[in-house]
């Protein structure tokens, strides 16, 4: 038996952002904060080209190891299954779309910036649920996923915490919004 590089999107965006933190821990450098955090509203520059770079690279950079693997226990676990069935190359648009929603939105509501993956895990999720589609129905696990995991996450936005609810929320809708607009691959 030989070991395959079976999902290239989803293996290296988790080898990607492990390097990071690596990286990030080793030198001590602050290139998280340099370059993986969206700013908030209050500091977000539309001057600034690396402000724009950062609505993407947000989903690359994790504060911490417990951080990344919360993440990316989600998106190891879903993602191959989803670009098995979009492809790799829808699933990176997807991803990158989820990752322009959840930043560009975080810029421009919110004071606090934004820095994770658990948008696009959130996204997977989301987009998980509709792998048996059919024409013209609705998948009751959609329907659960959805009122599972978004209603918690509006609950758990009334407490005082690090966490970016609304990142799981749009990340959420995005995943659903594939769902239902993006055909599987043949």
């Amino acid at each position: 038996m030989r070991i395959r590089y079976n999902a290239p999107i989803t293996l290296t965006f988790a080898l990607a952002a492990s390097t990071v933190l690596l990286v990030d821990q080793i030198t001590g450098a602050g290139l998280i904060p340099s370059f993986f955090v969206v700013p908030g509203r209050d500091t977000f520059s539309f001057t600034s080209g690396l402000d724009y770079v950062r609505i993407f690279t947000h989903i690359i950079g994790h504060i911490s190891w417990q951080h990344l693997i919360g993440n990316f226990a989600i998106i190891l676990l879903i993602g191959p299954i989803l670009e098995e069935k979009y492809g790799s190359v829808s699933l990176l648009i997807m991803i990158l779309l989820t990752a322009l929603v959840t930043g560009l939105l975080n810029a421009l509501i919110f004071p606090t910036g934004l820095l994770g993956a658990s948008g696009v895990a959130f996204m997977m999720i989301l987009l998980a649920s509709f792998t048996n589609i059919r024409n013209g129905e609705i998948p009751l696990t959609f329907i659960l996923i959805l009122i599972l995991y978004l209603a918690g996450e509006l609950i758990s936005s009334f407490q005082q915490d690090q966490i970016s609810q609304f990142a799981h929320i749009a990340g959420g809708l995005c995943g659903s919004m594939f769902g239902f607009l993006r055909p599987r691959r043949g």
